[in-house]
């Protein structure tokens, strides 16, 4: 029941009644004066809580935007720029809403606080200061009438007075979270392509921190077999073969050699000063260098130096077998003929072998599961690998496919080659996505001949595979993380090279992308700009292995943690996979996996994003959609429609 009405008449008469009737009133004052006290009190406290928050939030944005990234190398990739710069972002967005909420918090004391003050002060006051006619109310009936008048009326006005300060308060905080929503819109352009750039540098951080572990645990195993070796410089002792009266003997010498002019200096060792008096050097021109065989000489880890400035064969001994292999590696040094892993015909033959059981036989769960090393062994043996026949069900897939990567990591030198390692990486590190196609496929052309051959036949076998990623998740970005180190393995293996297999992989990457233009020759390759867009569509997967359109993978990166958790693949069968004419427009898609723009033309997304309105485009294999208002192109087996 709500207070009842006093009526003026009843001021005359002072009933009992009436009396009753105003105390109600006059209690319903009391306790609304008491509620908007403490809701001031609530209100201010409120106020200050704010301020607090923004201050602090304020203070959080400033330390966010003040730290810096700093990767390990010198140069980072795309996605840790996009890392780096995210800090600076969040800070911006947060320095933004605060911006705003500021707003709120200095408008809430003239649209909240001094409007309630006013109304408890100059309504409910002023009809409380009335209540002492209560004393006279018997003499003085035309003041008794007066009060009234007052205390029905601030009972009336405190339903709009004292409401409307809490709405305007309330339309202040609706502000506030409607920027914030403003903000989170524009933020989302940027949170997709942070989220694939964590991910990919989440994928890379994977891929070495296993390298850096077992480097980590051979160095506390072995510390003195694992000293640090210059790029340009190699030195340490060694044992040289000496033939004095018929007789071989072994000498001590400390070596040193200079990559540049191949001169290796020796300084002979006195074993009676403890190798505290310095001798006379000897040096000369290094020409070649060999393993020697274990089985051709009584003593192990030996090469054999051949020289310009001398005759004959000089044969030296390492201390150990990875201080042989760290001399071989500094001279160049190559595999005793006969050796399988070798450029030649050979070599060629059984890796087309190889690559040919590979695409005939089936190209899913490719290079993701390692084969057994002793059959992996038993299948590159020299003296029976090319007459094997690799149709037989004997050699598994997993067999074929490890024995290729062993091949490329057994070859002498990488197959990129020591010389040009250096040069890929710094490539790789250039900002521009053009650039560093450009120079990666320059420095392609200046590889040694057969060096180049072999690495057109591994990337146009790669580009096979990687057209086929929807049934054997291996796209190219898994490819480069499975190829990298192979193909650029570094001279000396350190900590900071490990840092640059992420760059090893994004060569790695671009070869298969574009492994078209490995065959180009460099004037073609300077009137030829880079692959159209429609030349980068992943193609769709076909059984036949003769399948004639392989193009390239899109700029996307499929999420690598699908390989250990689940898998995309979708049967051509399936009622919803994408087949759409440009007549078909206005229907919404869903996207399968997540894909990063390469040009302004085209949309960044994750996996899970809705698209609105998609229709066909005039770009052969890409879709139009929108997308937060965007409108922009998508390729078009990335999605499937709603």
């Amino acid at each position: 029941m709500g207070l009842p009405a006093l009526e003026f008449s009843d001021c005359y008469l002072d009933s009992p009644q009436f009396r009753e009737r105003l105390k109600s009133h006059e209690l319903e004052l009391d306790k609304t004066n008491k509620f908007i006290k403490e809701l001031i009190k609530d209100g201010k406290a409120l106020v200050q809580a704010l301020k607090s928050l923004s201050t602090a939030k304020r203070k959080f944005a400033d330390s966010l935007n003040e730290f810096k990234f700093q990767c390990i190398g010198d140069a980072e990739t795309d996605d840790e720029i996009c890392i780096a710069k995210s800090l600076q972002e969040f800070a911006t967005v947060l320095q933004n809403l605060e911006d705003e909420r500021t707003r709120m918090i200095e408008n809430a004391n003239d649209v909240l606080i001094t409007p309630l003050e006013r109304f408890r002060k100059e309504q409910i006051s002023a009809a409380k200061a009335d209540n002492q006619v209560d004393n006279v109310r018997q003499h003085f009936y035309e003041v008794s009438l007066e009060y009234v008048f007052k205390v029905q009326e601030v009972q009336e006005r405190k339903m709009f007075d004292f409401v409307e300060p809490l709405l305007a308060f309330l339309q202040g905080l609706f502000t506030y979270y409607h920027h914030g929503y403003e903000l989170a819109k524009d933020f989302n352009h940027f949170k997709t392509d942070l989220t694939i750039s964590i991910q990919n540098t989440r994928n890379r951080f994977e891929s070495t921190r296993s390298e850096v572990e077992s480097l980590m645990r051979k160095m506390k195993e072995n510390p003195h077999e694992h000293k640090s070796v210059s790029q340009h410089t190699m030195e340490g002792y060694l044992f040289v073969q000496e033939k004095r009266s018929f007789v071989s003997t072994w000498v001590k010498y400390y070596c040193t050699y200079h990559r540049e002019p191949k001169r290796v200096t020796m300084v002979l060792f006195d074993p009676k000063s403890g190798g505290k008096t310095v001798s006379e050097e000897d040096s000369f021109t290094l020409k070649s260098c060999t393993r020697r065989k274990t089985d051709s000489i009584e003593k192990r880890f030996c090469f054999d130096v051949e020289a310009l400035d001398r005759t004959g064969v000089i044969t030296m001994q390492a201390l150990s077998e990875e201080d042989r292999r760290l001399w071989m590696e500094a001279m160049d040094g190559r595999e005793p003929v006969g050796c399988l892993a070798q450029l030649d015909v050979i070599g060629f033959n059984v890796m087309k072998k190889f690559i040919h059981a590979v695409e005939t036989r089936g190209i899913l769960g490719l290079y993701r599961i390692v084969g057994v090393s002793s059959r992996v062994q038993k299948l590159l043996d020299p003296k029976t690998c090319a007459d094997v026949e690799l149709e037989n069900s004997e050699w598994e897939i997993k067999t074929i496919t490890s024995a290729i990567k062993h091949y490329l990591r057994v070859l002498p030198g990488p197959l990129m080659t020591y010389q040009y390692q250096r040069s890929f990486i710094k490539a790789a590190k250039l900002d521009n996505q053009e650039a560093r196609v450009t120079e990666v496929h320059a420095l392609v052309h200046r590889l040694p001949e057969k060096n180049r051959q072999m690495l057109e036949l591994l990337m146009k076998h790669l580009a096979t595979v990687a057209s086929h990623h929807h049934q054997n998740l291996m796209t190219i970005a898994n490819l480069g993380v499975v190829f990298g180190p192979t193909l650029l393995r570094p001279q000396e293996e350190t900590v900071a090279a490990i840092m640059d297999i992420k760059f090893q992989n994004i060569v790695v990457e671009i070869l298969i992308e574009h492994h078209e233009k490995v065959r180009e020759n460099r004037g073609a390759h300077d009137r030829k700009g880079i692959a159209s867009r429609s030349e980068k569509v992943l193609g769709l997967f076909s059984l036949l292995p003769s399948a004639a359109a392989r193009p390239s993978v899109c700029g996307a990166v499929q999420i690598l943690s699908d390989l250990s958790h689940k898998s995309p693949q979708k049967p051509l069968t399936h009622s919803r996979s994408v087949s759409l004419s440009p007549s078909i427009a206005g229907r919404k898609a869903r996207a399968l996996y997540a894909c990063k723009a390469e040009h302004n033309s085209e949309l960044s997304f994750i996996a899970g994003t809705i698209f609105e309105n998609v229709h066909g485009s005039r770009e052969p294999g890409w879709l139009e959609g929108t997308l937060d208002g965007r409108t922009g192109l998508i390729p078009k087996n990335y999605v499937e429609f709603l």
